[in-house]
């Protein structure tokens, strides 16, 4: 299978149309098939790598990092791979070892290098909004890690189209490059994202990078997987009962095209203007083939038109209830 790549934004970054989640890796995937799961990664072309510093567990926060720096070290693959992560979650109860203040981005910046076992970080992304921090220190503390080589792009994440409009011109009245991506819960059964924060993403040159974009297994065939004898858990479950009308059609849709509900998803998502390429978090080897299975699934007109009748777009039926 063929990689397609894509510039991360306004950006001169090439990178693949999917992005290697990991936060399953050490609390849901043992460091050895984590590993194998990377490894095969890159063999499909995937250079995309995201993380984040809190990932590995409450009671071992930087244990996905370290994981994922041990490949780098194991498998010379460094070079080969842009990496992402991210800084904003509390690491330790201390004082100032979250968020986004300068004392706490120079910190958690050197223990993600120092677990990532690199010298650089390709995209560092804020993973939420820090309403206590002014953008004039935030700013000045990432220009400074820019200047040093330690980060080489600043991404955001879960923030609303005016946390990024905010950002941007704070930025640029600093004369820097600011923000170039935003990571962003996006899929066929939450499109609220193509209010506000899509279009503010459009206007800065930002990529947009969706995480759960199954729904955290919703779109990924529930009803059949519950014929075969597949229970989802009480959360899942209610959700099953609230959109069981959708699911069916959805499912159908799938069906009728002899695809996996879960591939068509990511496929969507790939079929939308602004998106640089959906987080794929494979548990298994199993899970990333689905993944890759994606990127051949071509949606026409006609199609893209029936999934907006089935998972309408915010505010009503699209496309009418589009912001732009």
């Amino acid at each position: 299978m063929t990689m397609h790549y894509t510039q991360l934004g306004r950006t001169g970054l090439k990178v693949s149309r999917l992005c290697l989640g990991t936060m399953n890796f050490g609390p849901r995937t043992t460091p050895d098939d984590s590993f194998t799961i990377m490894d095969r990664a890159i063999d499909e072309g995937i250079n995309f790598f995201d993380t984040a510093n809190v990932y590995g567990g409450a009671d071992r926060r930087g244990w996905t990092e370290e994981i994922v720096g041990d490949w780098f070290e194991k498998s010379g693959q460094r070079d080969k791979v842009v990496i992402a992560t991210k800084v904003y979650g509390d690491m330790t109860p201390w004082p100032n070892h979250g968020k986004v203040s300068a004392y706490s981005i120079r910190k958690n910046v050197e223990d993600s290098l120092r677990r990532l076992k690199t010298d650089r970080i390709d995209l560092y992304q804020m993973h939420h909004i820090d309403r206590l921090t002014p953008w004039e220190e935030l700013w000045q503390a990432m220009d400074t890690l820019v200047a040093q080589g330690k980060v080489l792009y600043v991404g955001s994440s879960n923030f609303a189209g005016w946390n990024i409009a905010a950002a941007c011109e704070a930025a640029k009245a600093r004369h820097t490059l600011g923000l170039v991506s935003e990571q962003s819960l996006y899929h066929l059964g939450a499109r609220t994202l193509e209010l506000e924060v899509l279009p503010a993403c459009r206007h800065y040159g930002l990529g947009v990078i969706p995480w759960s974009p199954l729904g955290g297994g919703l779109l990924g065939g529930v009803l059949k997987k519950a014929q075969e004898g597949r229970r989802a858990d009480e959360g899942m479950q209610k959700q099953i009962e609230q959109k069981r009308p959708q699911l069916q059609k959805w499912e159908k849709f799938c069906a009728d095209r002899g695809e996996d509900p879960g591939d068509v998803a990511l496929a969507w998502l790939l079929h939308q203007e602004g998106v640089t390429g959906p987080i794929i978090g494979p548990r298994t080897m199993e899970q990333l083939e689905g993944g890759l299975r994606a990127l051949s699934i071509k949606l026409n007109k006609t199609a893209l038109d029936e999934l907006d009748e089935i998972w309408p777009g915010p505010g009503g039926q699209a496309p009418e209830a589009y912001a732009w």
